[in-house]
Parts: structure tokens; C-alpha cells; sequence
């Protein structure tokens, strides 16, 4: 992983669907209702229950907040996710977030947050990392398929 500058790292909580897309190239923008800080250069991805443990990362190629049907419109075809369940999640918001993924970096064999990290509970949406945590996590990821989509 050390090809790759590494700035803030944000741990993110997602739905293990989301993150089997992300980690296999089919999910290319991760979708949240509020952009994560201009500075994050990777995502480490925890899928929730029933995985419950950080299965990769990805780095950040770029952020876009625009209105649900923009943002949908822009990112439909590598969004991941169905439209109704699009439109679902952002019902009622004016903006949302898309965040690029780049390059995909895998575990080996999932992280446990209490376990491996010493982090009591994963978060709601995300949170950032304290640097020695985010260092520890990228270095046991391997890199996977590197495909950049802005």
C-alpha cells in the first residue's frame, strides 16, 4: 500500500453487498448522505452484520454533492446499488454525496474492530482514523484490481 499517498483515513461502516461491490470493481462510487472531509485519501471498508469485521479499503478519487437524481444520473451505471433503493436512501434530501472509488486493496482474511484494532464499536456512517490505527489496517491489506473511475 505504500505506493499510494496516504492523508486522512475514514473507517466506513457499509452493508456487506455494498462491500463485496466495491472489493469486486461492479460498486465504482460509494453513496452517503453527507460528503466525508476533502483530505481523506482512503476508505477501510467494515461490512457490517452479519460479516462485522473490515474486509478492504479503497482510495478516494474524488467526491461530487449534487441532487439525488444528478447524482444518479451521473453514476447509474457504476452505482452498485438498484434505483429504487437510490432513491429510497436519499428520499427527501436535496443533496447527496458520491464518493469515486480508485484503487481496491483487500484483507487477507477479515479485521476484527475490537479484536485486531482495538476500536470498541464500528461507526454509525464513518469516522475518521487516529493515523497509527489507519497505518496498521492499510498495511495488512493486499492491493486488488486497481481500476479508477472519476
Amino acid at each position: 500500500m505504500a505506493a499510494h499517498r496516504v492523508g486522512r483515513v475514514a473507517l466506513m461502516s457499509i452493508h456487506p453487498q455494498y462491500a463485496a461491490g466495491i472489493l469486486d470493481g461492479t460498486k465504482r462510487v460509494e453513496f452517503r448522505k453527507r460528503p466525508i472531509a476533502v483530505d481523506v485519501t482512503h476508505v477501510v471498508v467494515y461490512a457490517t452484520a452479519p460479516v462485522s469485521a473490515v474486509v478492504g479499503a479503497f482510495t478516494v478519487v474524488g467526491q461530487h454533492t449534487l441532487p439525488p437524481r444528478m447524482l444518479w444520473q451521473q453514476f447509474k451505471e457504476v452505482a452498485g446499488i438498484g434505483r429504487d433503493d437510490f432513491m429510497a436512501y436519499y428520499s427527501g434530501r436535496r443533496a447527496g454525496t458520491g464518493i469515486a472509488v480508485g484503487g481496491v486493496f483487500h484483507a487477507e482474511a477479515p479485521i476484527g474492530l475490537w479484536e485486531d484494532l482495538g476500536i470498541a464499536r464500528p461507526p454509525q456512517s464513518f469516522q475518521y482514523l487516529a493515523s497509527d490505527i489507519a497505518t496498521q489496517i492499510l498495511e495488512a491489506l493486499s492491493p486488488g484490481s486497481v481500476r479508477a473511475y472519476a
